[in-house]
């Protein structure tokens, strides 16, 4: 059988396409370039051609992964109009349905050592996730966190919340006392978000 064959132009999709299939199945602990060449249906040699190494091919999936992160956290603010609380609360919420559908991809981008954090886009689009907060914070109390250091406090508070959730879901410890794989998606999202709106409750 011959190999699947791709444009150039569309190599490096199909090849990170093929990364994140091999993350989520089998980890980072077992990922190697051999198997997304295999899985990606390309020579062996193909992703090292598009991206030097393991680190590179992993940092630009994690980019990807902080790309569709944002996009989760906009479509759920959308759909918060007007009040700035509500869209704060509504991002957190985007960030953990991201976290819970992509544990393994969540993990790479946020706890691995192995992505390179100073590769401009990787960098540029993580500042973003950041500013995003920074900005929903802002719309909250009135004030820049980058100028206020209580905005700040704010914002590292709503940031720590989030993401300690995610983690706590990601890695099956907050199923014991919340019982999410039990709730329907309405009444999960409810719980979710008296969590999440627990965050800024002193600013009015």
């Amino acid at each position: 059988m011959k190999k699947k064959s791709y444009h150039h132009g569309d190599l490096a999709a199909a090849l990170l396409n093929a990364a994140e299939a091999e993350l989520t199945e089998n980890g980072i602990e077992r990922f190697s370039l051999r198997a997304v060449a295999k899985r990606a249906g390309v020579s062996h040699g193909a992703p090292a051609h598009h991206f030097s190494d393991v680190k590179g091919l992993l940092t630009a999936l994690a980019a990807k992964g902080y790309e569709r992160l944002l996009d989760q956290q906009s479509k759920r603010e959308a759909e918060k109009d007007g009040d700035a609380r509500a869209k704060l609360v509504a991002s957190g919420l985007g960030y953990l349905e991201f976290a819970m559908a992509n544990p393994q991809l969540f993990h790479l981008m946020f706890n691995s050592s192995i992505p390179d954090r100073d590769d401009e886009r990787f960098f540029n689009v993580a500042l973003s996730v950041f500013d995003r907060l920074v900005d929903n914070t802002q719309a909250v109390n009135g004030k820049s966190p980058y100028s206020d250091e209580a905005s700040m406090v704010d914002l590292m508070a709503s940031w720590s919340l989030v993401h300690g959730l995610a983690e706590l879901i990601v890695s099956g410890r907050a199923e014991r006392p919340l019982n999410l794989s039990q709730l329907s998606q309405e009444d999960r999202e409810a719980v979710l978000s008296a969590i999440l709106g627990r965050v800024n409750q002193s600013v009015e």
